[in-house]
């Protein structure tokens, strides 16, 4: 007799994703020529993980003691007065509304937003590409996903489907919550513009009247494109008081130790009534899930948040890990849109999607000629961040052979 309940006792044993990696790197330790774009780590192109060498010498000086030693239930106050700052250093606004829980990971901060800001049984929001895992994450905790359509013909955000399904869901039930994982989207690689920014923030306060919660996932933000990472946060602020506003944080790939667990949830609240009881929900929701986080690795990582020398040596170390990554995309481009394959804008990012109407047929064609992508539904999700540059012909041949006949 199986003695699970009933929900949980035909759950898939294995996640797509990593079975898949798993697969191409025992192909390549076989000895087969493999070009593996399925695992978004960042890669050097030897294909050594690249690591952040100034976060790895700053974890080993941390005490034993504070490794050992339990952190308060929702992290430290340094830690997350330090993602506070860091986060909203250029939006003074923002920042003295916001409070903060030390989560593992972004996905704990993911969690803890579906079980703070839906009831069981309601559904998250989010574009028709999504990282796989929101849907995961729904199922665990009793929440459904519903999407809306994230590009219209003509390649941008398609705001309109947004505000129709946004008031769909809200006669339905009553309050809703959007993830828009921005900028570099996973899967797509696409980022906003201020302009969309602008549209979704109007979409939002038009609904304002039910309760609205919109949480931008933040993991890839500092690899985005040219320019201010931190720009469309000014977007942001007309929603303060009117709408909930939550920032998944993730240290994973800012500081290149996914294996650490470092991240955040951020709420921001004009209300200090609001704002201390919105404290108090996610420290009790901490308690009640993993009781605390890894102490260690938040006095890490608040260091490199607040140091001067450190975090400039941190900076100046991602920043040749980004344009590593810009190098993949720009080989990208100017081998993709001459073959014609279809895919969003792509300016910076862990990853493209290219679309295909049999994405389980093309991937399983393209594993044959020994490169490795993730079929999603109409699309090929492709990791360049594991990619080496010098492999991005071959994987762009792969992605076009016979792609669209």
């Amino acid at each position: 007799m199986l003695h699970l309940i009933p929900s949980r006792q035909n759950r898939p044993d294995k996640d797509v994703i990593f079975a898949l990696n798993g697969e191409a790197n025992r192909r390549r330790q076989a000895g087969e020529s493999i070009v593996n774009a399925t695992i978004g780590s960042l890669m050097n192109d030897d294909g050594s993980l690249s690591i952040l060498e100034t976060v790895s010498k700053t974890l080993r000086e941390v005490p034993a003691g504070e490794w050992a030693a339990y952190a308060p239930i929702p992290g430290t106050p340094a830690f997350n007065q330090a993602v506070i700052d860091d986060t909203f250093s250029t939006q003074p606004t923002l920042k003295a509304a916001a409070t903060s829980v030390a989560t593992p990971g972004g996905t704990g901060a993911l969690r803890h937003a579906l079980m703070n800001y839906l009831q069981a049984g309601q559904a998250l929001l989010t574009p028709n590409f999504y990282w796989g895992p929101y849907q995961t994450l729904c199922d665990e905790h009793e929440r459904t996903l519903e999407t809306f359509r994230m590009f219209t013909d003509a390649g941008a955000l398609d705001v309109a489907a947004l505000d129709a399904k946004l008031g769909e869901q809200l006669a339905k039930q009553g309050r809703a919550l959007l993830f828009l994982n921005d900028p570099c989207n996973n899967p797509t690689g696409y980022s906003m513009t201020r302009g969309e920014w602008k549209q979704v923030v109007e979409v939002l306060l038009k609904h304002a009247d039910k309760p609205v919660t919109l949480l931008v996932d933040m993991a890839y933000w500092l690899y985005a494109g040219a320019g201010d990472p931190r720009a469309f946060l000014a977007e942001l602020t007309p929603l303060l008081g009117k709408t909930g506003l939550l920032f998944a944080w993730s240290g994973s790939k800012s500081y290149t130790h996914y294996g650490l667990r470092v991240g955040a949830l951020i709420a921001c609240e004009a209300d200090e009534k609001e704002r201390n009881a919105t404290q108090a929900a996610l420290a009790y929701a901490c308690r009640g899930t993993w009781s605390n986080c890894v102490r260690g690795g938040m006095v890490a990582v608040t260091r490199l948040l607040t140091e001067p020398a450190l975090k400039a040596a941190c900076d100046a170390e991602r920043e040749k890990f980004k344009q590593l990554l810009q190098n993949r995309v720009k080989a990208f481009n100017a081998a993709a849109q001459p073959k014609g394959l279809q895919y969003p804008r792509y300016e910076g990012g862990f990853f493209v999607t290219v679309f295909h109407p049999d994405a389980e047929a093309q991937a399983e064609k393209m594993r044959n000629l020994g490169v490795y992508v993730v079929p999603q539904k109409g699309a090929l999700r492709v990791a360049l961040c594991s990619a080496a540059e010098s492999d991005v012909g071959r994987l762009v041949d792969a992605l076009a052979k016979e792609a669209y006949t």
